[in-house]
């Protein structure tokens, strides 16, 4: 039923929206004498910011057509690598006579990129494939908003999750690299720990870890006392709803990306309120850097897509109240977990000193459960000053987190033997 209402409160808005369109066209129309005056620059400023919060937010482009490296452009060419009904492989091929330009090598490790399947879209980490485009193959799952997939496609959960990201590094080749960020830690470790006690040679040659839960129990945040002080059937009775029509996934039952968007956006009410006011004052003003910034953010945060219901309950259960992974009694396809048999595959783990969605701890949780990685092939680090974004974008991201774990790559790259990868031309 919330679904539906969200549907009609938006289509109820349509009207609205377009009196708004007509006002920005009237209040900016080189013919209107008001249009810059204090009155024509407010009511422009008022038509604007009503329909960009009633816009609706699809899903945005990568635009990474082509990259800065070393001060050189290089052309990058977007390729399906595999898909399923759940998830595309994406990877961003770079161009070999853009590299050879700015003097960088066709050969790179390959990096699988997992990003959060969490209500945002796979391009809020934009700014981390970019960074990593620098050095690596690149590769990220881009996953499909659950609404758009038919009932008939079946279910995804948990551990189709990590089924999925075995998949992928078995597409992708021996001995690649894994960076999770965020939501992704736990299924990512478990798909290791399952291919390293097969002695899959597609298990990674390293994974690395920013601002995921790994063990929820430590420093816990708000986000983690919610899923603790409420049971279960509360997140069962209030947090899943029903596709509408004329969705493809009609039917469906999901976690809606608009309730995890409202969520995170009560947690820092005033900062949002607070931008959304200086948003209107730069329209007024004409300040064109302070909109172009706040449209930019904005388009990619309001951006939002649904999850399974199993899988949003499930990781509820395993992550976050029973804690599964790092009690040891994850079980997987009717085999436990078992983290020790992980004896060869590099780990590192990032946390932010200011993240209010993982806390400090639960990310590097990784190193105590993980007891026989030897230790010239681990990295725990943790950056000062940043919050639960700045792990994986940003400023710091880019100066001194990327260049730690670009070393670090490099390091298990050459202790893995990693035959000689070449990029492909674009």
């Amino acid at each position: 039923m919330l679904y539906a209402l969200h549907e009609f409160a938006y289509s109820s808005a349509q009207p609205f929206r377009i009196g708004a369109q007509f006002a920005r066209k009237f209040w900016t129309s080189p013919f209107n004498p008001a249009s810059q005056t204090a009155v024509g620059r407010t009511a422009y400023a008022s038509a604007e910011l009503f329909e960009s919060v009633t816009r609706r937010y699809g899903k945005p482009a990568w635009g990474l057509d082509v990259v800065n490296i070393d001060g050189h452009p290089v052309r990058t060419t977007e390729q399906v690598i595999w898909q399923s009904p759940w998830v595309r492989l994406v990877r961003f091929a770079r161009n070999v006579g853009d590299l050879k330009r700015a003097r960088k090598p066709a050969a790179a490790p390959s990096v699988l990129i997992v990003a959060p399947l969490s209500g945002h879209y796979a391009t809020l980490l934009r700014g981390t494939v970019e960074t990593f485009l620098q050095d690596h193959d690149v590769y990220v799952t881009d996953w499909v908003n659950a609404r758009q997939v038919p009932m008939l496609e079946g279910r995804f959960d948990f551990h189709d999750y990590i089924d999925h990201v075995r998949t992928m590094l078995a597409q992708i080749g021996p001995r690649a690299h894994v960076v999770g960020v965020c939501q992704p830690g736990p299924p990512v470790l478990a798909a290791a720990a399952v291919m390293a006690a097969e002695n899959d040679p597609n298990r990674p040659a390293s994974m690395t870890f920013m601002g995921s839960p790994i063990d929820a129990r430590l420093s816990p945040t708000v986000t983690n006392q919610l899923a603790e002080a409420k049971p279960f059937a509360w997140f069962q009775s209030n947090m899943i709803h029903t596709v509408p029509w004329p969705y493809p996934g009609f039917g469906r039952e999901v976690y809606p990306g608009f309730v995890q968007l409202y969520s995170f956006m009560s947690m820092n009410e005033a900062r949002h309120t607070d931008a959304h006011w200086d948003y209107f004052r730069d329209l007024v003003a004409g300040d064109g850097d302070g909109v172009e910034k706040h449209e930019q953010f904005y388009d990619e945060y309001l951006s939002v897509l649904d999850l399974t219901e199993e899988f949003y309950l499930q990781t509820i259960d395993i992550v976050f109240q029973s804690h599964l992974l790092p009690r040891g009694l994850l079980e997987h396809r009717g085999q436990r977990v078992d983290l020790t048999r992980i004896t060869d595959i590099g780990l590192m783990t990032v946390e932010g000193e200011k993240d209010d969605i993982s806390g400090v701890g639960q990310t590097q949780a990784a190193h105590t459960i993980c007891t026989e990685i030897p230790d010239d092939r681990r990295v725990l680090y943790v950056q000062p000053e940043v919050g639960h974004y700045g792990v994986f974008n940003g400023r710091r991201f880019r100066e001194e987190i990327y260049p730690r774990t670009r070393d670090f790559i490099a390091a298990n790259e050459k202790l893995s033997a990693v035959p000689d990868r070449t990029a492909t031309a674009a």
